[in-house]
């Protein structure tokens, strides 16, 4: 996963707003003691000013690699604050943001070994540790949000969650990372419209089948490249959530948005193994309690962000296509052979959720 740019101006104001009352309303009233001193309005603050004198038993390392103000990390801060308040103060998180610590593969790596606590991670860079997980991120499973949310929040997703047991990882929570669409310089309405395209792709064999699928041909380049490839026309398509369209302002060089949603990517927040086990029943059902709180904010910061980000690029000439039913239907029944290459195993699993 790749970083944005900054934004903590555009949703500075929510967050100490409706969300929080919502999110985490309760978690702030255990700790009024000294509220006068302590920000409580920032997002940032990990350490709840009731326990803020108390010595940690523990103190542990989250690492994130996206900018402070992104929702994953600001999600982040919100765990490691709500973790020191039930705690008492005894658990301490210490977040680390902008990739400071490494990118996610190496971390997951480090997390194996036990060098580090946390982490939050695309199920992108996790499928090697879960070949089940890989499920989750085939093109066109999900009708929308509310059906990935239902799956991910259900038994499907707990199996998936349980299916990184024994790899020294322990799924906490799942985070929200977006729908990808794809957007262009000139409209797509149809299938038929994928013809002969050229489209910039993230360096992924599923996602270079998928392309292949729909007729059009893949361009793998890195993501700060991107706005210079559409603009010289070395490729005329691409493809990522609202967010990163709107903040790389790719819209100035393609300015048609199409929503197929073609990919819905969630993330897991994750704990050590050999962490998690040093903990008490208490100290671990803490952690996955906070854990869970977490998400729920962190769900709703990326939506408010995506509001934000729909709104900037209605405004700056943008245009929003939406497929219909059955033209996303046609979308999704073409890259069935994607599913059969990299999930025959668990094409079982894949109905399930499709019903």
């Amino acid at each position: 996963m790749f970083k944005r740019k900054s934004f903590s101006g555009l949703v500075k104001k929510k967050i100490v707003g409706a969300v929080l009352v919502m999110a985490v309303s309760m978690s702030l009233l255990s700790c009024n003691r000294g509220q006068e001193e302590a920000d409580y309005d920032s997002p940032y603050n990990t350490i709840c000013e009731a326990y803020k004198d108390v010595s940690p038993k523990y103190v542990f390392i989250y690492a994130e690699n996206q900018a402070k103000d992104y929702p994953t990390s600001l999600g982040a801060f919100r765990f490691a604050y709500l973790v020191h308040e039930k705690s008492k103060g005894r658990i301490q998180i210490r977040v680390y943001v902008d990739g400071e610590l490494g990118d996610e593969q190496d971390l997951a790596k480090k997390m194996q070994q036990g060098g580090l606590d946390f982490m939050r991670a695309s199920m992108a860079g996790l499928t090697e540790y879960s070949d089940k997980s890989q499920v989750l991120i085939m093109p066109y499973l999900y009708k929308d949000a509310d059906h990935m949310w239902e799956v991910l929040d259900g038994e499907i997703g707990q199996e998936i969650m349980d299916s990184f047991d024994g790899t020294g990882l322990k799924a906490l929570s799942w985070y929200d990372a977006g729908v990808r669409n794809f957007y262009s310089d000139t409209p797509i309405y149809t299938l038929e419209d994928m013809e002969g395209r050229v489209v910039r792709i993230q360096d992924s064999d599923i996602m270079n089948d998928v392309i292949q699928c729909l007729g059009a041909t893949a361009y793998p380049t890195e993501y700060d490249e991107v706005y210079s490839a559409l603009q010289t026309g070395r490729v005329d398509t691409a493809e990522n959530n609202f967010s990163s369209y709107e903040s790389m302002e790719h819209y100035k060089v393609a300015k048609y948005y199409i929503l197929d949603e073609h990919m819905r990517i969630p993330e897991l927040q994750l704990i050590s193994q050999t962490t998690y086990d040093k903990l008490t029943d208490e100290e671990k059902e803490i952690i996955s309690s906070c854990a869970k709180e977490s998400a729920i904010y962190q769900r709703q910061l990326w939506l408010e962000r995506e509001e934000v980000s729909q709104k900037k690029i209605l405004e700056e000439g943008g245009v929003i296509i939406t497929l219909s039913a059955e033209e996303k239907q046609r979308f999704q029944t073409a890259v069935q052979p994607v599913y059969k290459k990299y999930c025959s195993k668990y094409m079982d699993l894949i109905e399930k959720i499709q019903q």
